[in-house]
């Protein structure tokens, strides 16, 4: 799955890693610092899991860029095996080994979970976490609970993604209410396991930001008190009932409504919780397909309890999940938005020339459309247009990215006024291409390489990217 997945899904997978980090581990002496990392709004706790890979890869001396890449995403791609085999032991503890195939079945053919599973995203580990939180969550009936365990890892995966807490609010309040020893739950396991987890936080970032910070109040605070997550976008209320969950289940949305209607009575807190997560996620207007993913293993369960209960179907049911949820998995996971990737490769290879202090690389692209640094390691010149949101409360505020696409001819003109200025390589979308031909031709530029993107263009994003390079760089 780690190898078959080459394409680009949202720019947190690679901008999560703040390249800061890795120079204060004296691994990068280059790299760039996002304005999340200068607003203290991401903890190091998870980027240093892949830093202290990264380093160890440094010590002994291989750290070659290739290994770079794929490293943090084997290690994803191992803790998520881990993950689907704890679902598996779950359910076969819960109910039997039939029902425990059926749901491990499911999860292992969505197509969502094989596109996201092992990408470096906060998604990712969150959902991890919760489905390793899940078998020790002490459910009627269960033998496997354990307080101490559920707890601890929840709080981790709310350390390295504060939105965790949502799906585990109701989940908590049910396990406190069957609780008999409600205090000794409170004072030997809450408390404890908080002061733990959030301590051992707060040390790490006040190590890396060389001041006290509680990352993950600045998170809420940005994202769900002032809700200025909608710079990046808006959504109507009902967008996680008519399109999020419907797109992430795919064919498995009939099984999983099956599924919720026999479920027994003891497995709604479940769906509570689910219910409860896309409802709260509803009211925030900035809305994504990966922030509801850690309830995709909820779903999976019902999916998996239709599927047991599907005698005479069952084998007909098998196929059509399998077929229907292999093209989208390797469609979206081998072709669509591969280019943003690809490109990095072409960008690399000035490492290796001998005029690479002569390089300057501008990527005209919608901001954070590449993965920069994390896929060239050498201090190469790069510079790419900029979306910072607004925190200071300016009304007129407009971002580099969205000043440059009102105009693009006239921005170049008046940021490239002396020719020794401008950059050696440009990178773009085909569909900028005609707007600033005329800069293009006037500045010696010439096209080297066309790269395929996406089958499916929409705006600012071509179907194709162009390099371009400045020939009289060549008659120096």
């Amino acid at each position: 799955n780690c190898f078959l997945v080459q394409t680009s899904f949202v720019p947190d997978e690679y901008w999560h890693f703040s390249f800061h980090l890795f120079m204060i581990l004296n691994i990068l002496n280059y790299g760039y610092l996002t304005w999340e990392w200068t607003n203290s709004l991401r903890g190091y706790s998870y980027p240093l899991i892949f830093a202290s890979i990264y380093k160890a890869l440094q010590l002994l001396a291989k750290d070659d860029v290739q290994l770079l890449i794929w490293v943090p995403r084997l290690a994803q791609a191992v803790l998520a095996a881990f993950a689907d085999v704890k679902l598996y032991s779950l359910v076969q503890h819960l109910e039997n080994a039939e029902t425990a195939k059926c749901v491990f079945f499911c999860q292992l053919c969505s197509w969502f979970t094989w596109y996201s599973c092992t990408r470096t995203l906060t998604n990712t580990m969150e959902t991890i976490l919760t489905i390793f939180a899940l078998s020790y969550y002490p459910i009627k009936g269960s033998k496997m609970g354990n307080s101490c365990k559920y707890l601890a890892l929840v709080a981790l995966a709310i350390v390295i993604r504060p939105t965790a807490v949502i799906p585990w609010i109701p989940l908590v309040f049910s396990h406190f209410l069957q609780e008999r020893r409600k205090a000794d739950l409170i004072l030997q396991n809450c408390i404890p396991v908080g002061l733990v987890t959030v301590g051992t936080s707060l040390i790490i970032d006040r190590v890396f930001f060389g001041e006290w910070v509680l990352v993950q109040l600045n998170f809420l605070k940005f994202n769900v008190l002032q809700n200025l997550g909608t710079f990046y976008g808006s959504h109507p209320w009902h967008w996680y009932f008519t399109q999020g969950l419907p797109v992430i289940l795919g064919t498995h949305l009939p099984f999983f409504i099956h599924g919720c209607v026999l479920a027994p009575k003891r497995y709604r807190v479940f769906l509570t919780a689910l219910i409860w997560t896309v409802l709260v996620y509803s009211t925030l207007s900035h809305k994504e397909f990966r922030f509801i993913y850690p309830v995709l293993p909820f779903c999976m369960f019902f999916c998996g309890y239709s599927l047991k209960h599907l005698k005479a179907w069952k084998k007909s049911a098998v196929s059509f999940l399998l077929l229907s949820n292999l093209m989208p998995a390797l469609y979206t996971g081998l072709i669509h938005q591969r280019g943003t990737l690809d490109v990095m490769s072409h960008i690399q290879q000035l490492c290796n020339n001998s005029d690479q202090s002569q390089a300057f690389v501008f990527i005209m692209m919608p901001c954070h459309s590449t993965p920069l640094y994390s896929h060239v390691h050498c201090p190469l010149k790069m510079r790419f247009l900029q979306c910072p949101p607004d925190l200071t409360g300016n009304e007129s505020y407009i971002d580099e990215a969205d000043v440059f696409y009102s105009d693009p001819l006239g921005w170049l003109d008046k940021e490239f006024y002396n020719d020794k200025l401008l950059p050696s390589h440009l990178i773009l979308f085909n569909v900028l291409e005609q707007e600033i031909s005329s800069f293009l031709t006037l500045r010696g530029y010439e096209k080297t390489a066309t790269i395929f993107h996406t089958h499916v263009p929409q705006g600012r994003i071509g179907s194709h990217i162009y390099v371009y390079r400045r020939k009289t760089e060549m008659n120096h």
